[in-house]
């Protein structure tokens, strides 16, 4: 199936159709928060509302109540990072179709979990690889072998056309198209459907895309003209850590004149908590894309009218606290430091009395005594009330008795604190 010839407007609207009574129309509500942060009207078009939480309902289903009865008895397989699988797993369950998902190791328990709940006795999982690349060769492996329709996360005419009913719904919600439209992109089936729709049918709106720094693979596809291979992932925004970019939607999205931006993880988490803390919203990792990026990465007019794409919610409890040492490092909050205690009573009290200051917190402190030595190595932790307090902690500690040095984020041993 041809992208360049099949995928336009008129395949985003027959997908519609065909999602009217099956999908959720998700809510689009103002954000006050966002809003002031831009001096525009900013809306959140709540696809964390979505049956299953996320967008990739919309694509998998299209896709699946396509096939012919003779395709349905041979089953569907997907690769996803979790939320794609909860969309497989959720037609099939509807359609009567059997569906074989594969889940890269990376992928959250609760989006596990979610996927058995949705799917039941329709699906079978299969957890393998340290990526969503690695989970998708191994799934297109079994469909070869098994001749199971392979349902794509995003590159495939169906699965893009199905995702594109997003733009469409934000318009007729809105009673009017936006100024903005800022989407997160992971392989880039939301950017590419939305987009395609968008400039045929209202080409007058500014389409940005958010990818997240540590994974920016379409990026480099547009770049490059063709979908490379990322030497390094960041696997953190795991619905949007994708290696390479898609055949089908490179073209699309580079077509469409969409820009294209990252968000630093941090920032990402920063969003995370001020969703959560604020706005009362439990977001996943790249449900905060769009709205991290707005206003310190995608600069808006005053007064005009922007929509981000709130893509998921299924965000696993547990991680939290990674996402508040992420934000508060990212905010210049969080620093950590070599320190070489002298071995004589005291010198951990010397430390707290003439180093910290008075609303400086120790976080973590692992401390080896070395019997033979005169010194004995600390990794300490600590979190400032606020990111100007380093300043003057820095010049406390060159003038301190230890040996202190701080652990640059672009050193080695840095990615085990994080």
């Amino acid at each position: 199936m041809d992208a360049e010839v099949r995928v336009d407007a008129a395949l985003v609207e027959d997908a519609a159709a065909r999602l009217a009574g099956v999908v959720e129309r998700t809510p689009l509500v103002r954000s006050p928060r966002l809003s002031k942060r831009v001096g525009g009207e900013v809306w959140l078009k709540r696809e964390d509302l979505q049956v299953v939480r996320s967008y990739k309902v919309r694509g998998a289903y299209n896709v699946i109540a396509q096939l012919d009865p003779e395709a349905r008895s041979r089953g569907v397989v997907c690769a996803s990072a979790g939320n794609h699988g909860q969309g497989l797993a959720y037609a099939c369950a509807a359609l009567g179709v059997h569906g074989r998902i594969y889940l890269p190791r990376n992928t959250p328990r609760q989006k596990r979990d979610r996927i058995t709940a949705v799917g039941g006795d329709a699906i079978d999982i299969v957890v393998t690889g340290e990526t969503y690349d690695e989970a998708a060769y191994a799934a297109y492996s079994h469909a070869v072998a098994s001749g199971a329709t392979l349902v794509p996360a995003f590159d495939d005419p169906r699965t893009i056309a199905g995702q594109g009913t997003v733009a469409m719904e934000i318009v007729e919600q809105l009673g009017r198209a936006p100024d903005v439209v800022v989407l997160p992109v992971g392989g880039g089936g939301l950017l590419a459907g939305c987009a395609t729709w968008l400039r045929e049918r209202h080409p007058g709106v500014r389409i940005v895309g958010v990818e997240p720094a540590g994974a920016a693979n379409v990026a480099a596809a547009v770049a490059a003209g063709h979908p490379v291979d990322l030497v390094d992932l960041d696997t953190f925004v795991d619905g949007a850590a994708v290696r390479r970019a898609g055949e089908l939607t490179t073209p699309l999205i580079a077509r469409s004149g969409a820009e294209l931006v990252t968000a630093e993880e941090g920032r990402v988490c920063v969003e995370l908590l001020e969703m959560y803390s604020t706005d009362g919203i439990v977001a996943e990792p790249a449900g905060a894309l769009a709205s991290a990026a707005l206003g310190p990465v995608v600069q808006i007019v005053p007064g005009q009218t922007v929509v981000c794409v709130l893509s998921g919610g299924n965000n696993d409890v547990s991680r939290y606290s990674e996402i508040v040492e992420r934000a508060a490092v990212f905010e210049g909050r969080k620093h950590y430091f070599l320190v070489e205690f002298p071995q004589e009573p005291g010198a951990l009290r010397r430390f707290l009395d003439e180093v910290l200051g008075p609303e400086d917190d120790i976080t973590l402190f692992e401390y080896v005594k070395r019997n033979n030595r005169d010194t004995g190595p600390a990794l300490v932790g600590i979190e400032l009330a606020d990111a100007d307090d380093l300043g003057p902690l820095l010049a406390r500690m060159k003038a301190a008795p230890p040996k202190i040095e701080q652990i640059s984020n672009t050193s080695p041993l840095f990615r085990f604190l994080l």
